[in-house]
């Protein structure tokens, strides 16, 4: 497959799945969700592979969706509608790309997040849907668009985490280094930049010399778990939500506010902690 944003290796019964827009920080775009989910499901039906791994290319794991692009154009209205806006076609694109991203986890083999730089937004939503992330001790993680203009649609951050460390990542949009996400049980190892690479080549490594049909049947038997919690519940209320805060006032404010002053001033604003809204400046 002839891949636009994506590289495709396999070694030693590991498939290595790499994000690959290092100009863009990985950011995510109308081909990334599509060919991550191929590139997935690949390594899924190849018998010599037994774990994944997925990387970004660059200084980053990926910076989310290429908001620079949306936030300060979006000509097809992909992300913010004329209005009367339709809910509905908002929840079909959006759900779209969730379920893409989720073909990490109800993929059969283990897969494996390898986070540096920054793992945020859109890119927290990919690298949550791993069943394991392990992180460099400088990487940062989070969800910084529950301030204003966004809802994490893959809505894993509350069965990652429970409740209460769920609502203080999502209630502040703060970033979290990969010390602090080991500490709070979001991430599963955090290691200086520099061992990155081996330790998480060490762990799948590990995994790819077990059976796959022994991997799928613990895979299978501990999602059970989070499905039964209503994890797909959860990601159906988050995307049709995402939707509503691209639409609401604040969210057309701030889609405004990026095209007058572009997208990084627009975020300095967001995450300055002044409250947002329509009589902003």
């Amino acid at each position: 497959m002839d891949y636009k944003t994506i590289l495709y290796g396999v070694s030693e019964r590991v498939a290595t799945i790499t994000l690959n827009r290092p100009e863009r920080m990985n950011a995510i775009n109308g081909d990334l969700p599509g060919e991550l989910a191929a590139a997935v499901r690949r390594a899924d039906a190849d018998d010599d592979v037994h774990a994944i791994i997925l990387q970004g290319a660059g200084r980053a794991f990926c910076a989310g969706y290429d908001l620079k692009q949306y936030a300060e154009g979006d000509q097809e209205n992909a992300y913010t509608q004329s209005m009367p806006w339709d809910p509905m076609l908002d929840y079909r694109r959006m759900k779209a790309n969730t379920d893409d991203f989720t073909t990490l986890w109800r993929c059969n083999k283990p897969t494996i997040a390898k986070v540096h730089g920054y793992a945020v937004a859109g890119g927290s939503d990919i690298a949550l849907c791993c069943d394991l992330i392990v992180m460099a001790d400088d990487a940062k993680i989070g969800y910084p668009p529950t301030r204003v203009w966004g809802c994490p649609s893959t809505g894993m951050w509350v069965h990652r985490l429970g409740a209460q460390q769920a609502k203080r990542m999502l209630f502040t949009g703060d970033l979290i280094d990969g010390a602090e996400a080991v500490r709070i049980g979001l991430a599963l190892e955090s290691v200086p930049a520099a061992e990155l690479d081996a330790r998480v080549e060490g762990l799948a490594a590990r995994m790819s010399g077990v059976p796959t049909n022994q991997l799928m049947m613990q895979k299978l038997m501990i999602n059970q778990a989070l499905d039964a919690q209503g994890l797909q519940n959860t990601q159906m209320i988050a995307t049709l939500f995402d939707g509503i805060t691209r639409h609401s006032p604040e969210g057309l404010w701030f889609k405004e506010l990026s095209e007058r002053v572009g997208f990084q001033e627009a975020v300095k604003k967001r995450d300055s902690g002044d409250l947002l809204g329509p009589g902003s400046n």
